[in-house]
């Protein structure tokens, strides 16, 4: 294995201590901050970045306008700043993994996450968009890495505005190519036009289309394959893949899908509360129903071995919870039910 020659290495008031994962464009490390005594993460942009002085520019602009935010479901973002021709970012230290991996562990065991722990997790993830597009910041790379999880099972979004910054750098900008990850951008982004808080959406859409089939509407090896079913293609629809999936469900990720921004929802708010009334609709009793493949010993066993404690609490939590509450008042319906019938029969 390569060495990391950040760890151990102290930029600014924050010491790296390990490396937490690395992207394309990267690396996000668990660090120390040493002034106030705090663990932090801290995201670590190649060298390269730090040579464009324009690009350092927007960096240091988006970041400030981040640091504004304040939402339970956006990560906060404490500092930024350049070191020995280093740009960083400093968040909050986030420790229960992502939503990818949530994802991974369902495809490992070829299972699709419920339309309860969807709705839980996608109707947050919409308050933080609503409240982010309000302040005037679109995301622009809304992606299940981007979603990252607290030991309560919380998501939050992180991220904002680093694909703004990138928009003009000239190493990763490729020549007709919006800014983005191929797989999950709107088709105007694809076309490289602007976008608003609707390429979000349609990204938040594409993101439940994959938590609640267990694929991606669009797959494709290379950029150009993928853009182009974006722009042209209409997706499967999602009870072809998933044919337990509820037609009021299956409806809402339609919307946010559509091609013409005009036509899915306006507001992330919209898709949320259209998502909360379609939840609303399914049979309470499917509480205590497992999913289409998945059986309720399979509910409580689905993190793998070598998964973390913070992963566990998480993951299992929030998945158990309702069925241990919801249990009780079943039987406590059914006991009274064959009471009443006793006294009729004289019993």
């Amino acid at each position: 294995m390569q060495q990391d020659d950040l760890i151990g290495v102290t930029l600014g008031n924050y010491k790296i201590l390990a490396q937490l994962g690395q992207g394309g464009m990267a690396r996000v490390y668990r660090a120390h901050q040493e002034n106030l005594d705090r663990e932090v993460a801290v995201k670590v942009l190649p060298p390269w970045f730090a040579a464009d002085r324009n690009f350092v520019e927007r960096f240091n602009l988006e970041a400030r306008l981040i640091a504004r935010l304040s939402h339970p479901n956006i990560v906060t973002v404490h500092d930024a700043d350049e070191y020995l021709g280093h740009l960083y970012i400093v968040m909050q230290l986030v420790d229960g993994g992502t939503l990818k991996l949530r994802l991974d562990q369902l495809q490992a065991l070829n299972q699709r996450m419920d339309v309860l722990e969807a709705k839980r997790i996608f109707t947050q993830l919409a308050s933080a968009l609503s409240y982010a597009h309000e302040q005037g910041i679109i995301h622009r790379d809304v992606k299940p890495v981007n979603v990252l999880m607290d030991r309560a099972g919380r998501p939050i979004l992180s991220d904002f505005g680093i694909a703004k910054a990138l928009a003009g750098s000239k190493e990763l900008t490729r020549q007709g190519a919006g800014v983005g990850t191929p797989e999950y951008m709107s088709p105007e982004q694809c076309q490289g036009g602007p976008v608003d808080g609707r390429a979000d959406i349609y990204a938040l859409g594409v993101m439940l289309f994959e938590s609640l089939t267990g694929r991606l509407p669009f797959m494709a090896d290379n950029y150009p394959a993928l853009a182009h079913s974006h722009i042209y293609e209409p997706p499967p629809h999602p009870n072809a893949i998933n044919p337990a999936l509820d037609p009021a469900v299956s409806q809402v990720i339609i919307t946010a899908l559509m091609k013409n921004p005009a036509h899915r929802y306006q507001q992330a708010s919209d898709m949320a509360e259209a998502l909360e009334r379609a939840a609303a609709s399914l049979p309470s009793l499917s509480l205590l129903a497992p999913t289409a493949g998945t059986s309720i010993k399979h509910k409580r066993a689905f993190v793998p071995r070598v998964a973390s404690p913070s992963i566990h609490a998480a993951f299992v939590a929030p998945k158990i919870r309702p069925i241990i509450a919801f249990a009780p008042n079943v039987v406590s319906h059914f006991t009274n039910i064959n009471r009443q019938t006793r006294r009729a029969a004289g019993h």
